[in-house]
């Protein structure tokens, strides 16, 4: 079993930047892929970025690369998401996920969190 509890959102204007956080318990954090994902009102759940175990692999959607920065501390049992440029359209609810596939879509994700909002004011 792995807890997730993302933090870090909040209200921003466009061009700013945030960093969210995913804090898990249990021991087995460095053995799971880690995504994050997020959902705006009326819309389903889109992949934002993904890590491999060691966080030498990184997946990116197209709406966020080179903007957006997945990493994870092991040592910190945790998985950020460092988001630069921020535009109106990437308000949503962030949630980060572990699981045993590195994919792009939610359903195969083990775990998850609750969700934390971002607001990006034009």
């Amino acid at each position: 079993q792995v807890q997730l509890v993302e933090s870090g959102g909040g209200l921003v204007q466009a061009g700013d930047s945030l960093r969210l956080s995913c804090a898990a318990s249990g021991r087995t954090f460095s053995t799971y892929k880690m995504g994050w994902f997020r959902q705006a009102p009326g819309k389903e759940r889109d992949f934002v970025a993904a890590i491999s175990q060691s966080g030498s692999i990184t997946s990116y959607a197209d709406s966020v690369k080179g903007r957006f920065t997945i990493s994870r501390d092991n040592a910190k049992n945790t998985v950020y998401l460092q988001m630069n440029s921020l535009k109106p359209e990437d308000t949503a609810v962030y949630y980060c996920a572990a699981g045993g596939l590195m994919v792009t879509v939610p359903g195969p994700y083990d775990y998850w969190g609750e969700g934390t909002q971002v607001t990006v004011s034009s």
